[in-house]
C-alpha cells in the first residue's frame, strides 16, 4: 500500500514548510523513528521522522520549496502490506487521491542540487546552515559564497555582519498572536498562583554537587521539573489535549519546556516522559534541548506532542508568570524568579529562598479546587528533593 508523508505541523502555529534536506532517496528502506528529512520553519530547522516501515517510492518536494501545512512531500511503499497494492489501484483501499507534483529525480555525482534547480538560490553547506540560524541570518538572501560552486560556507556567513530577516521574524510574531488570540478567544482561562520554598531543593543541589565537575552539576531547575512532572502524573486533568470538544487524558507527561532562540522567537520541545525522570537525567535532558533547539537539531515529535508547556521567566528577573495555554493543551504551568522573602515560619519572620508558581488552566476540564491540588503537590514533593534523584 502507498502512503503520503505529509509536510508536518510542528505546532498550532505553523503554516507552512519548506524541505531544507532529504535524509533519504528513492528506493531506501526506512524504518519508524527515523529522520527522512530536516524542515525548516521560522522556529528553526527539525528532524522529521517517519511513522510507518516502508521503502522510499517518492520524494516530491523540492529542497528549497515552501509548502503549506499538509501538503505532500513524498510516497512510501509501507513494508508488509504490499499485497493490498493491486487493490488500492482499483480504488478501494487508495490511500492517493490528490494530484501529485512531479517526482524528484534520485541525484547523481553530477546532479545539481535541487534547490539550486527550483529558485538558483547560493548552496550552503551544513556547518554554514547551523550558523546562519544561529545567528538569525536568512542565507537565502546572501550571494555566492566562497564555497565549491559558489556555496556560502561558515567563514562566509561569519564575515558578512548580515542582520537577521525582518520578514521572517514578523511572520513568526504574526503566527504566535494568532495562536494566542484563539487560545484566550476559545478556552476558559482560571489563574492560580502559589509561593513554594526552595530552600531544601538549593540545600539538596548544593550537597550533591560537591567535588562534581562543571558538566555534572544538578541546578534547582532540574528539581522542580521533576517536581511538576511527578506531580501531573497524579493529576491528569491537566495533562493532555481537548480535542474535538473532548478531554484526552495522556498517560505520559511530556513537559513542553519553553526555549528562547537567539535569532528571536521561541520554540516549545517536549520532555519525553518526564515523570520517570531523576533530577541528573533532567538536567541532562534540559541542557541538550537547549543546544539542540538553538543549532537546529531538534526532532519533530519533540515539537508535537507536548502534553503540558512549562513556563520558566525567572532567568529573566520576573516574579509571576499569567501564562497563556497553547491549545490544544489545558494547562501552562509558570515559574517565577526564585528570590528571597520574608516567611512566616514558626510564629516568627524570617528570609525564606522561593519562588512564585503559577497555573493557567482550561475551566473546561478542571477547577479551582483541582489546581490548588495540583499546585500544593508540587510544593510538597520540591520539600522532599531527595525523592526527586
Amino acid at each position: 500500500m502507498i502512503k503520503n508523508i505529509k509536510m508536518p505541523s510542528f505546532g498550532s502555529d505553523m503554516a507552512k514548510g519548506m524541505v531544507a534536506e532529504w535524509k533519504v532517496q528513492p528506493g531506501d528502506t526506512v524504518h519508524r523513528g527515523e529522520v527522512i528529512a530536516t524542515i525548516e520553519t521560522m522556529k528553526g530547522l527539525i528532524d522529521m521522522e517517519v511513522f510507518d516501515d516502508g521503502v522510499v517510492e517518492q520524494l516530491l518536494a523540492p529542497v528549497g520549496q515552501q509548502l503549506q501545512v499538509g501538503e505532500p512531500i513524498a510516497r512510501l511503499q509501507l513494508t508488509g502490506v504490499a499485497d493490498e497494492s493491486a487493490e488500492a489501484e482499483t480504488g478501494e483501499h487508495a490511500v492517493i487521491t490528490e494530484p501529485q507534483p512531479a517526482p524528484i529525480e534520485p541525484k547523481t555525482e553530477a546532479a545539481v542540487s535541487p534547490s539550486n534547480i527550483v529558485d538558483q538560490r547560493p548552496l550552503i553547506s551544513p556547518a554554514a546552515r547551523k550558523q546562519a540560524e544561529k545567528l538569525g541570518i536568512d542565507w537565502r538572501l546572501l550571494g555566492p559564497g566562497s564555497g565549491p560552486n559558489g556555496a556560502l560556507v561558515l567563514a562566509d556567513i561569519e564575515s558578512r555582519g548580515v542582520t537577521p530577516s525582518a520578514d521572517s521574524g514578523q511572520q513568526m510574531r504574526q503566527a504566535i498572536a494568532a495562536v494566542v488570540s484563539r487560545s484566550k478567544r476559545d478556552i476558559p482561562h482560571y489563574y492560580l498562583e502559589l509561593d513554594i520554598p526552595l530552600t531544601a531543593a538549593h540545600a539538596w543541589c548544593s550537597e550533591y554537587n560537591k567535588g562534581k565537575p562543571a558538566a555534572e552539576l544538578v541546578l534547582v531547575n532540574a528539581l522542580i521539573y521533576c517536581a511538576l512532572a511527578r506531580a501531573l502524573a497524579e493529576f491528569p486533568q491537566f495533562n493532555g489535549f481537548y480535542r474535538e470538544g473532548g478531554y484526552q487524558a495522556q498517560s505520559g507527561v511530556h513537559l513542553g519546556n519553553i526555549i528562547k532562540l537567539r535569532s528571536g522567537g521561541m520554540v516549545v520541545a517536549a520532555l519525553h516522559d518526564a515523570q520517570l525522570l531523576g533530577a541528573a537525567g533532567m538536567m541532562a535532558r534540559l541542557k541538550d534541548q537547549v543546544i539542540r533547539a538553538r543549532g537546529g537539531g531538534l526532532r519533530g515529535s519533540e515539537v508535537q506532542d507536548a502534553t503540558v508547556t512549562v513556563s520558566n521567566l525567572g532567568e529573566r528577573g520576573v516574579d509571576r508568570i499569567q501564562g497563556v495555554i497553547f491549545p490544544p493543551q489545558v494547562a501552562l504551568l509558570g515559574i517565577g524568579r526564585v528570590r528571597t522573602a520574608p516567611w512566616v515560619q514558626e510564629q516568627k519572620i524570617v528570609p525564606m529562598t522561593l519562588a512564585s508558581f503559577s497555573l493557567a488552566a482550561d475551566h473546561r476540564v478542571s477547577d479551582g479546587h483541582d489546581g490548588a491540588r495540583l499546585l500544593n503537590r508540587i510544593a510538597a514533593l520540591l520539600q522532599q528533593p531527595e525523592q526527586l534523584a
